[in-house]
């Protein structure tokens, strides 16, 4: 063990309910969870001037197709908040999309920090889209929040998978945003397991349930509020269905204001800044990698061989087993993301331990890519109270796409810390069999998975995922007949035959059930 070992010595959160015309800027979100982690680990703001590595978790604003000039922030964030701290990194960046993000990130700069490359590091993210979504629709100014921001930056330098999470023939069917595609998923699980709808709807409010217990203790929750199992899953007019079978209440919730970051350090750094050691938390175990890219491309619709895999990379480097494991938080910006977690982690639903110590994306507050940033500073706090014990993180971006895992104790790691390459682990997933695509199907059919789009009018688009006859995988809409996409979801359609053909002129193929 060398001086260079990385240590977690802080961490800080900040979530806005104030009035939105009043609502801090991003780069005051970022800034305020930056000092809020250096007063955790007691070395004030003014300690933020020497962070020599700096990433900045990127806006869900900035993904791919996002209409960015309709909410003015800066042009390179993790330059203004260099700024804004007096701080001079000499190794910069913004990431590209994904809830994994926050992990991934912390497994970088630990490696970088192991390395001999960076002695104190800041990570931090934040959402906005709360307070600006609100501004947009009074009407109301964005000057203040861009009154300080330079505009004479340079674009930032960008860390992550740039790809977009579909394909052009996936959108063209409606599999391109996660309330869509989740769903997805959620029934093939289900199908699988051979459950009825009620039942699957009971196992959802059930496992929500306990994640709206949790959030109701943690001071920085958006909602909290305990919710009966039958309150998330019962449609209503205040819990609308919003992709079938989910319910508005089963949804990550990213209209928020919050903001989260963590500091890391080398133990040098840290004796040296006098950081006490029992503010100390250890990044034992991590691994990152994504399953085969894009939906369609799954071998199922039910399974994760990368949430699988990175937790058994994390477990092996960390050299522990899941039962000496004392705290949890799995991704949870829907239910069937926490079942396949679980379930490849080989976790109960019902483990005694939880499955979340913030509360979850629905309830604890969805802050777009910055999520699991709010898990790690709950967990530093958690594990400090409990002096040696080991909890387990997740991170998920895209569509159950890229995983990002972390094992953290105070307890000291008894050998350096090693990250492997993460190209090792993604060129056994990339080599797993999958299914030929045929974008142009026609003839008989069956249903694979699928899922039924609403508005708050009611149900508007049907989306299947299905096999020809060849055993190839085709995407494809229903008829949009109101009547009949309500009927479409108040039975089991996997399985389900029919004809599936061409519409033509790029549009989607149609699928028409027996």
């Amino acid at each position: 063990m060398g001086e260079n070992t990385p240590v977690l010595i802080g961490a800080g959160q900040f979530t806005y309910r104030g009035d939105p015309a009043a609502s801090p800027s991003p780069t005051a979100l970022l800034k305020i969870a930056a000092e809020r982690a250096a007063l955790d680990a007691g070395i004030g703001p003014a300690g933020l001037a020497g962070v020599d590595a700096l990433a900045v978790v990127g806006y869900t604003i900035d993904s791919p197709g996002s209409k960015r000039g309709m909410i003015p922030h800066s042009v390179n964030p993790p330059a203004s908040l260099a700024r804004q701290l007096g701080a001079d990194p000499r190794w910069s960046v913004y990431s590209e999309m994904g809830g994994n993000t926050p992990q991934y990130l912390i497994n970088t700069l630990c490696e970088r920090i192991a390395r001999g490359e960076a002695d104190l590091a800041l990570t931090v993210g934040c959402e906005f889209l709360g307070s600006a979504m609100k501004r947009l629709g009074k009407g109301l100014s964005f000057d203040d929040w861009i009154a300080d921001e330079p505009e004479d930056l340079p674009a930032p330098q960008r860390i992550g998978d740039p790809r977009a999470g579909s394909t052009p023939y996936e959108i063209r069917h409606g599999l391109s945003r996660p309330i869509n595609i989740y769903p997805i998923f959620e029934n093939a699980l289900r199908a699988r397991d051979g459950r009825s709808l009620p039942e699957h709807q009971r196992r959802m409010g059930e496992l929500f349930a306990r994640f709206s217990e949790v959030a109701v203790d943690n001071p920085e929750a958006w909602f909290p509020t305990k919710r009966t199992p039958e309150e998330l899953v019962t449609v209503s007019e205040k819990n609308r269905m919003i992709g079938f079978p989910y319910p508005k209440l089963l949804n990550a919730i990213m209209e928020v204001d919050q903001s989260a970051g963590v500091i890391i350090a080398s133990e040098r750094k840290a004796r040296e800044l006098g950081v006490p050691e029992d503010r100390w938390v250890y990044l034992h175990g991590c691994a990152d990698a994504a399953d085969l890219w894009h939906p369609l491309d799954r071998q199922d619709f039910h399974s994760s061989p990368a949430m699988r895999r990175t937790g058994q990379k994390a477990f092996a480097m960390a050299g522990i087993g899941l039962d000496q494991v004392d705290l949890i938080d799995l991704y949870s910006c829907f239910p069937v993301a926490v079942e396949i977690g679980a379930e490849e982690l080989g976790l109960s639903l019902d483990d005694p331990r939880g499955l979340t110590v913030t509360g979850g994306l629905p309830y604890a507050g969805g802050p777009g890519n910055n999520y699991v940033m709010h898990s790690v500073a709950v967990m530093l706090q958690k594990l400090r109270a409990r002096p040696g014990a080991y909890g387990l993180i997740t991170g998920n971006g895209w569509y159950l796409t890229k995983q990002s895992t972390g094992i953290y104790s105070t307890r000291r790691p008894d050998k350096p810390f090693e990250r492997e390459d993460p190209a090792v682990l993604q060129r056994e997933i990339d080599a797993l069999p999958h299914p030929e695509i045929v974008e142009l199907p026609s003839g008989r059919g069956t249903i694979e998975t699928y899922t039924v789009v609403h508005k708050r009018e009611g149900p508007f688009l049907g989306i299947v995922v299905g096999r020809d006859e060849a055993g190839r995988r085709f995407a494809a809409n229903t008829p949009d007949d109101p009547a009949f996409l309500a009927a479409f979801e108040a039975q089991e359609q996997v399985g389900r035959t029919g004809t599936v053909r061409q519409a033509g002129d790029g549009q989607p193929n149609l699928f028409v059930p027996d």
